[in-house]
């Protein structure tokens, strides 16, 4: 099983938009027994809330299920517990890096890392900028191009 896990700030925003996202591809590929998704925050301050409700109104617009996802903080067992650790924005990186510096087999990565070409290297968040298009826009690119490098590097 390859698992995947996106990280932002709070994980309302950006991190919970690209699970949804991710995950719904995967099950379009019909990849979901060979894929899992998860989402995390580098902080604690929404741990067990829903989605931010810009957020939820975009997935709700795409038809993309949120269904029981809630914010959780992300820990140092993920490092073990995940393939992929893709992060949002270089802060996210350098968060990240604090909490676990040692070396694992765990890809990190920036979702931007898997676009050519990107407008931005980083996903604005919207909690800040209120543009939820803007990061539901790069959110898709980062995704999509994720998937793509995910099922060449696995042969899946």
């Amino acid at each position: 099983m390859i698992r995947v896990l996106f990280i932002c700030l709070g994980n309302i925003c950006r991190s919970p938009m690209a699970e949804a996202v991710f995950r719904n591809l995967v099950q379009q590929d019909n990849l979901s027994d060979k894929i899992t998704v998860d989402s995390a925050g580098i902080g604690h301050w929404h741990s067990g809330e829903p989605p931010h409700k810009g957020t939820r109104d975009m997935l709700d617009k795409l038809h993309i299920s949120y269904k029981d996802m809630k914010a959780r903080q992300v820990h140092s067992t993920d490092w073990r517990d995940f393939d992929y650790i893709i992060a949002m924005d270089d802060q996210n990186i350098r968060d990240l890096r604090n909490i676990n510096d040692e070396m694992s087999e765990v890809t990190i990565a920036k979702l931007m890392d898997f676009v050519k070409d990107p407008d931005n290297e980083n996903v604005p968040d919207p909690y800040f900028t209120g543009n939820f298009d803007y990061t539901y826009e790069l959110v898709s690119k980062g995704c999509n191009g994720l998937l793509d490098n995910i099922k060449k590097e696995k042969n899946i």
